[in-house]
């Protein structure tokens, strides 16, 4: 949301999102014994050292393909009261009564609703909380600009992950980036450390907030006292009449009880300071975003100044045996996937798992700290016109093509691997952060044709983007489905009862295929859990829904006694049973 014309329009005097920034005072003339270095944005261009802020600046484009200066022109690298006026804006407007509104639905769903798990409650209470920031940045004057609505959207729906399954690790994932993106879009960041600062810059707001928060209820309280007790009176009226008339209903009727007690949280005085906690918490959340919805900090402000340019051979030579190290690397990893795996047993003595399994993780690394030499060396870049600008495309364009194909080798390791021994959420989870660095190179190489402005969110969103499509594939659900397919084809073969018993609800339809006693080994634990849960319906994903529904047609049989006899394939050693016939699976 901004106060601002759109990118297109927008002078490159004004802060991308969050207001008009100050014209900014000429720099001095730096003498020839200064070295210090200004960044500065002028359609993308990095200025040489001891040049002030906007002078000399080509017109033919950024100096490094890749790179791009967010901050202000005439921007300060050092801290100071220059920085201070470009990152701080101005006090926000007074609070209004929708925000303040909003910001109290959300305090009081979140002490009824937060406290028995999380399912779609979270998105039930990031509802009134969302339209809090909309009603301040309105009052603020901040429009809702595409960037803004791409962040909020994309929050709103990773809250549909935890509703939507019952594993917690692709749930937190979930939660952690929709405040992530929550965050970005209340302040509209789109620099590299303004992205990176500002996916968490809320909790920068809670204090600021709450104060303002505070003085807005003083100032709006004294100057309307008696629209504030009718209000009160009006709100308790219509508490007492609901409570007196449901209680009467339900004691009328069995079927109004049993649909009131599903519906509504059952709220006791034990749990009253659990639940003040969580009043307080979602007030505060909510008052953090109002008040970064009406004034963000303009992340985007702080600026790096780019590393001293190097010389041509000086840069490119170490970046060039580099790649002749990869380009000999993948015609080894050629020779191997078309068919030189014999070769490679004979001389190694690895089977095709061994060999995969050795190698996965150093390919995982060597991408890892590609990114790092890809960054390391646009720092260092010689930026001298359009010959550097081509020698830079060309090296650490041919280094990413490069290293995409060892992605490919990596995740074709990773593939034999499972074949071989099964899906788990470790190898899941590695070889989904694979695919995605594989992305990453992509978006790199698509910066380097095309300009890098929207590079830094452009990672964010498929970053994102990654961590939605895994929670919505169920990984415990494909990691069984899985093992129960590798159990199906290799009849002698058991199924690891040890580790699949262990997976969410999730997992449950595609273990309800396995027979007798396979299939009562594995949901033993689960059926414990589902059926004995009484998490109310907002705290209940569906995943756990559907599992509860499958395990009350169709429930475990035996006394576990039987997962003792299956072998020790996935069984611990030595596991008995106890006399009672209780299964400590």
């Amino acid at each position: 949301m901004s106060d601002q014309p759109s990118e297109a329009s927008r002078p490159p005097e004004r802060s991308p999102e969050a207001g008009t920034q100050p014209e900014p005072r000429p720099e001095p003339q730096a003498s020839t014994s200064t070295t210090t270095a200004t960044t500065t944005e002028v359609a993308g261009t990095t200025a040489p050292p001891g040049t002030p802020a906007g002078a000399g600046a080509p017109a033919s484009g950024p100096g490094n393909p890749w790179q791009y200066g967010a901050g202000a022109p005439g921007a300060k690298n050092s801290a100071g009261d220059g920085v201070a006026a470009r990152l701080r804006p101005p006090a926000p407007p007074l609070i209004r009564p929708a925000v303040l509104w909003s910001v109290l639905a959300t305090a009081v769903l979140s002490a009824l609703f937060l406290g028995d798990g999380l399912g779609v409650n979270l998105l039930i209470v990031a509802a009134p909380a969302a339209l809090a920031a909309f009603f301040a940045a309105r009052s603020a004057g901040r429009r809702l600009r595409p960037w803004t609505a791409t962040w909020a959207l994309g929050g709103l729906v990773l809250l549909a992950v935890p509703a939507l399954r019952d594993a917690g690790w692709p749930t937190f994932l979930a939660v952690v980036s929709a405040f992530a993106l929550g965050s970005l879009a209340l302040h509209g960041s789109r620099s590299w450390l303004g992205v990176l600062i500002g996916s968490l810059g809320l909790f920068d707001a809670v204090v600021p907030g709450i104060i303002w928060g505070v003085r807005g209820v003083r100032a709006r309280a004294d100057g309307s006292r008696a629209r504030w007790g009718t209000a009160l009176r009006t709100t308790a009226v219509a508490v007492v009449l609901l409570v007196v008339f449901g209680t009467l209903f339900a004691s009328a009727d069995a079927a109004f009880a049993d649909l009131l007690s599903g519906l509504m949280p059952d709220v006791s005085l034990v749990e009253g300071p659990w639940r003040i906690f969580l009043f307080a918490l979602g007030l505060a959340g909510a008052l953090a975003a109002a008040y970064t919805a009406a004034a963000p900090v303009r992340w985007d402000g702080i600026t790096v100044s780019p590393g001293k340019p190097r010389g041509r051979i000086e840069w490119a030579l170490p970046l060039i045996v580099l790649n002749l190290l990869f380009a000999a690397f993948i015609a080894l990893q050629l020779v191997v996937l078309l068919g030189g795996y014999e070769k490679v047993r004979a001389e190694t003595g690895l089977d095709h798992a061994e060999y995969a399994r050795q190698g996965f993780w150093q390919l995982l690394w060597a991408t890892l700290l590609t990114l790092l030499v890809i960054a390391l060396a646009l720092r260092w870049a010689p930026r001298g016109g359009s010959r550097d600008r081509t020698l830079v495309r060309a090296v650490l364009g041919t280094l990413c093509v490069l290293t995409l194909v060892v992605v490919a080798s990596a995740l074709r390791r990773m593939d034999l691997y499972v074949d071989e021994y099964g899906l788990t959420r470790l190898r899941i989870s590695v070889a989904a952060m694979e695919l995605w660095l594989g992305v990453v190179l992509v978006l790199i190489l698509a910066a380097g044709v095309f300009g890098a402005r929207f590079l830094p969110r452009a990672i964010a969103v498929s970053a994102a983007a990654g961590v939605l499509a895994f929670g919505l594939l169920s990984p415990d659900g494909l990691v069984a489905e899985q093992n129960v397919q590798r159990f199906e084809a290799r009849d002698s073969a058991g199924i690891d009862i040890d580790y699949v018993k262990d997976l969410s609800a999730d997992a449950v339809p595609a273990l309800d295929r396995l027979p007798e006693p396979e299939r009562s080994c594995a949901l033993r634990i689960v059926q414990r859990e589902v059926l004995h849960d009484d998490a109310p319906w907002y705290a209940t994903s569906w995943g756990e829904a559907r599992a509860k529904k499958i395990l009350e047609k169709r429930p475990v049989v035996g006394d576990g006694r039987d997962c003792y006899r299956l072998g020790t394939d996935g069984v611990r050693e030595g596991y008995e049973p106890d006399d009672d016939g209780y299964d400590p699976y």
